[in-house]
């Protein structure tokens, strides 16, 4: 047994020894993962390459030390030299296309990608071919690999209210929102990016069918968790890593069955949360919040979620119906129809049932 595997054992007897094996197989759905954010080493390499004027390394391995943040405020600096490198649709279509076959290896059935158009436009790409190849990406993926993508439109709020009004007007005109969309968030730098000014947006993003999934209590307090359900009529946190701090937003979050889209080695490799073993995930748990796992900027942080699964099941000492069922609760928690939750939700039912039969 590792290190890991061990306190996940002393934690709770019944906890899976070696839960690794398990969880690889395991049907899985995702709800806070990042389009940019998700690209491979080999993938950011090979952008790299093809535009040779950008500061990102373009080997394989000298990304590892690239991927070295030192705070927050770094990770978005080292985030946005990535997105820079997104220039072309092919660009595009590549990353959409690979990011898929990563998760089918991981038996993702299901993820909400989150897609920034509003740096892609800026950059000079043209919207009608940004979604274009979005979605051919999205239904190649489907037939090819079995994993069912949607998409998340997001702010990056460090840009302010223009990009609010542009991923709005892509998200909602006829001619340019795409078939795979279905909620709409926002991202980037909580500090000195205030929840409320952005309203008006969410309240327009809803009325057209969206459902509203913003960033909020990563590195800030519980009142941007207040604001964003206040506000922005939040259905899923982001992160919402500070609930922890404040008792009645915990009671809240469990009473309105708000889930938390929690991504627990992000928290670390970002500084919102020092250890592991200081991460809140297991408050969540205990005060009755539906808690979510998810990778978020997976090769950035050198993780997948896989990982991600593994981690939480040391943290809250989950045998392998225990894992399963935070697998099921991501399923419940998306945007995906009726029946496709519950064909999801069957398939790890039985892959559970099979793993443990004598």
């Amino acid at each position: 047994m590792t290190e890991q595997h061990t306190a996940a054992a002393e934690t709770d007897p019944t906890a899976a020894a070696d839960p690794h094996a398990f969880i690889a197989g395991l049907p899985k759905a995702e709800l806070h993962v990042h389009h940019v954010g998700s690209a491979s080493p080999r993938i950011v390499a090979e952008l790299a390459a093809r535009h040779p004027d950008s500061a990102v390394p373009t080997d394989p391995e000298a990304l590892a030390d690239y991927f070295t943040f030192t705070d927050f405020a770094h990770f978005i600096q080292v985030y946005l030299s990535v997105v820079d490198l997104i220039r072309t649709p092919e660009d595009v279509r590549l990353l959409t296309y690979e990011v898929a076959r990563d998760m089918a290896r991981q038996n993702v059935r299901y993820a909400e990608l989150t897609l920034t158009p509003y740096s892609s436009v800026r950059r000079g790409i043209d919207e009608r071919a940004f979604m274009d190849a979005i979605e051919d990406a999205r239904k190649a993926a489907e037939d090819e690999f079995g994993t069912v993508l949607r998409w998340c439109f997001d702010i990056p709020g460090e840009a302010g209210i223009v990009s609010a009004e542009e991923t709005l007007r892509l998200a909602t005109t006829d001619k340019l929102r795409p078939e795979g969309l279905v909620s709409f968030g926002l991202g980037g730098p909580e500090i000195g990016v205030p929840r409320p000014q952005f309203k008006p947006y969410f309240e327009q993003a809803i009325a057209a069918g969206l459902h509203s999934v913003p960033h909020a209590g990563e590195t800030t307090g519980p009142e941007t968790i207040w604001d964003a359900l206040r506000h922005l009529g939040a259905e899923r946190i982001g992160h919402g890593t500070t609930a922890a701090q404040d008792p009645k937003l915990l009671a809240h979050l469990a009473e309105h069955r708000i889930p938390l889209e929690v991504c627990p080695t992000s928290n670390i490799a970002t500084r919102a949360v020092r250890t592991l073993d200081e991460h809140p995930i297991k408050q969540f748990v205990e005060a009755g919040v539906v808690v979510t796992i998810n990778s978020d900027d997976p090769p950035m942080f050198g993780t997948d979620l896989n990982t991600e699964y593994a981690v939480a099941a040391r943290l809250l000492g989950l045998d392998e119906r225990g894992i399963a069922a935070l697998a099921k609760n991501a399923v419940e928690a998306s945007f995906l129809d009726p029946a496709g939750k519950a064909r999801i939700a069957a398939e790890i039912d039985t892959y559970t049932e099979t793993w443990l039969a004598p």
